[in-house]
């Protein structure tokens, strides 16, 4: 019942950073829950949110959105899970003021996530939420290996050991031929939502 979460933030530089377009920041964090709790998805979201108003009321809105598009399984016409916050090409202010907003999301994770997993973690769960839960993880996989453009850049370009490229995907997934539940079941709802992305805020 605790939810799958990724996060990671990074600063490219291009030479010494001098040239226009050689320095950017990208990153965030996003939730992939197998069974949605609510409260969870605005806990989630208030405290990525509330890093942002600190340094732009525009933040939340437009990584809130970039999050829900980036995070998307276009052959299963579904997110991946239930969003975040996501940036990249980020130089729009001065790089002290970027960066002072990166390392305070770095520090939002912990608050974000850990009452989450003390919250969720002693659950008692099913033989068939367990099954559920390893086929959300399948999606979690297909999108890493059909639309992450880390992982296409990292096979690609050669430069990156394969091995830790698949250090990312679950250790535990599977595939239903047909994996859809009855209308109005836990697992349904979350589909809905994985299907027609909430503002939870």
């Amino acid at each position: 019942m605790t939810p799958t979460v990724h996060v990671n933030y990074r600063y490219f530089q291009i030479g010494d950073g001098s040239q226009p377009d050689s320095w950017w920041f990208g990153g965030g964090a996003d939730l992939t829950p197998a069974y949605l709790f609510e409260e969870d998805a605005v806990h989630f979201h208030r405290v990525h949110k509330e890093i942002c108003d600190k340094h732009n009321s525009d933040y939340y809105a437009r990584f809130k959105k970039s999050c829900d598009e980036y995070f998307f399984i276009p052959h299963r016409q579904e997110s991946r899970g239930i969003g975040g916050i996501f940036f990249d090409h980020l130089k729009s202010d001065e790089i002290q003021q970027l960066f002072s907003f990166v390392t305070d999301c770095t520090k939002a994770f912990v608050p974000a996530y850990i009452p989450i997993v003390r919250k969720r973690k002693d659950m008692f769960f099913t033989e068939e939420q367990k099954q559920w839960q390893r086929i959300v993880r399948g999606r979690y996989a297909e999108f890493i290996l059909t639309s992450d453009r880390g992982i296409r850049f990292g096979l690609t370009s050669g430069i990156v050991n394969y091995q830790s490229i698949f250090n990312c995907m679950p250790p535990a997934a599977s595939w239903e031929y047909n994996d859809q539940r009855e209308s109005g079941t836990e697992e349904a709802i979350l589909k809905e939502v994985l299907k027609n992305p909430r503002i939870w805020l």
